[in-house]
């Protein structure tokens, strides 16, 4: 009876999970984010160097420099950018589905513009972001609790000689063209210390202060490295890259079906588990897939394959031996679990010095390794034990040959 449950028990299994995967894998599918070599659109690797009179590159100015872009493309209504900083001065930015390239690009490259104005209209640029100090701005609280923005300025004296001619006049603040805020200057103000004041929420307020830090960091960006993909062209590369790997990892199951009998269909089970879990932690992470993230996504595959290799290998050798089927699982599987551990352990070594010592694709690639080793551990070593050890102890199969081992080969012990 118990070797009957367990049979249920491993059928039971195999039907949720077959449910499962073809309930959830086209939404988990349709849900990847693509990168722009498979969804089309252009890639740009800035360096950021100061402007005449600016500060250096600092990874604060990088960093704020990184926000500004993202600002700029929000409003051109651009769904999903990638922008990361690299090293300690560059900025690498990847669009996809924009079709005004060159628009875009000469949007991007303009420094981030802070200007104080006068003027009815606003015309008069009287300070711009190389008059105020670097990250001079900070958000301070009255003795009420209302919060206000503090100004550190470079020359006092020009900061008086301006408020001076404009007391009681407005001293808008600008940030590329867009209006921050339009103060009105009370009295003339000494010191290089200015105090913004109005009804602001502390949100508010901190936003403000961000975006003068910002404008007081005023860099250069040069472009260093572009490249463009075609949609039509994405679309290809992905279809010809997944349908490469689902015939290579066809011919490899077949291969261990032939080789291995029941265990072969065990790996099979849990390649495709192991597939749909890598799938599940991609949404989860919100990562974006890539050529070389399909080609690591492969890659793993053949990995998931070997360490289920090693193991079948070890058991058939207990096996032919002359221990049972279930003493061989055990044996088989405790001699195995270091190699293919060390193995394993040795490729995400690998995998993590690419990910801090590589940039852009290289590290998409050895992102995509160190999870699907991980997954490939738990799936191809621990999941497809566990299966056949369920198998073994029902008793309906406890030929030698449906292990891939002939009789003739069992040593008497």
């Amino acid at each position: 009876m118990k070797g009957s449950s367990r049979l249920v028990a491993f059928l039971g299994i195999i039907v949720i999970m077959a449910g499962v995967f073809a309930w959830t894998t086209p939404g988990l599918v349709k849900d990847i984010r693509l990168g722009l070599d498979l969804k089309g659109g252009f890639e740009v690797l800035y360096e950021a160097s100061p402007m005449e009179g600016g500060e250096k590159v600092t990874p604060s100015s990088l960093k704020e420099t990184r926000k500004s872009l993202e600002a700029r493309i929000d409003k051109k209504g651009i769904a999903e950018p990638e922008i990361t900083t690299e090293g300690s001065n560059r900025i690498r930015v990847k669009l996809a589905g924009v079709t005004d390239e060159n628009e875009v690009r000469d949007m991007l490259k303009k420094p981030v513009n802070l200007t104080f104005r006068s003027g009815p209209n606003h015309d008069k640029i009287e300070l711009n972001g190389l008059d105020f100090v670097e990250n001079g701005a900070a958000v301070q609280r009255d003795e009420f609790g209302n919060p206000y923005i503090t100004i550190k300025l470079k020359e006092a004296k020009k900061f008086e000689e301006i408020t001076t001619r404009l007391t009681k006049q407005q001293l808008a603040i600008y940030l590329d063209d867009k209006l921050l805020s339009a103060p009105e200057v009370n009295y003339p103000i000494s010191g290089g210390t200015a105090s913004i004041t109005g009804t602001y929420t502390i949100q508010e307020a901190t936003e403000l202060k961000d975006n003068i830090n910002l404008g007081a960091l005023p860099l250069k960006l040069t472009e260093k490295y572009t490249q463009s993909v075609g949609a039509k062209l994405g679309q290809q590369s992905l279809h010809q890259t997944v349908e490469a790997g689902l015939i290579g990892s066809g011919i490899i199951l077949v291969f261990l079906v032939l080789l291995f009998r029941i265990p072969g269909v065990i790996a099979g089970i849990t390649v495709v588990s192991y597939v749909w879990l890598l799938l599940l932690v991609f949404i989860m992470m919100n990562a974006t897939l890539t050529l070389p993230g399909i080609a690591a996504f492969v890659l793993g595959v053949g990995m998931a394959v070997d360490a289920n290799i090693i193991m079948y290998e070890r058991i058939k050798e207990e096996i032919r031996s002359g221990k049972s089927l279930l003493s061989s699982l055990k044996a088989g599987s405790k001699n195995s679990l270091r190699t293919i551990m060390d193995a394993n352990i040795t490729n995400i070594i690998a995998s993590v010095v690419l990910y801090v010592i590589g940039n852009g694709a290289i590290r998409g690639f050895a992102l995509t390794m160190i999870f699907s080793i991980l997954v490939s551990i738990l799936t191809n070593i621990f999941f497809s034990r566990f299966l056949i050890h369920l198998l073994i102890r029902s008793n309906k199969f406890n030929k030698p040959s449906y292990y891939g081992v002939k009789e003739a080969e069992i040593r008497a012990l």
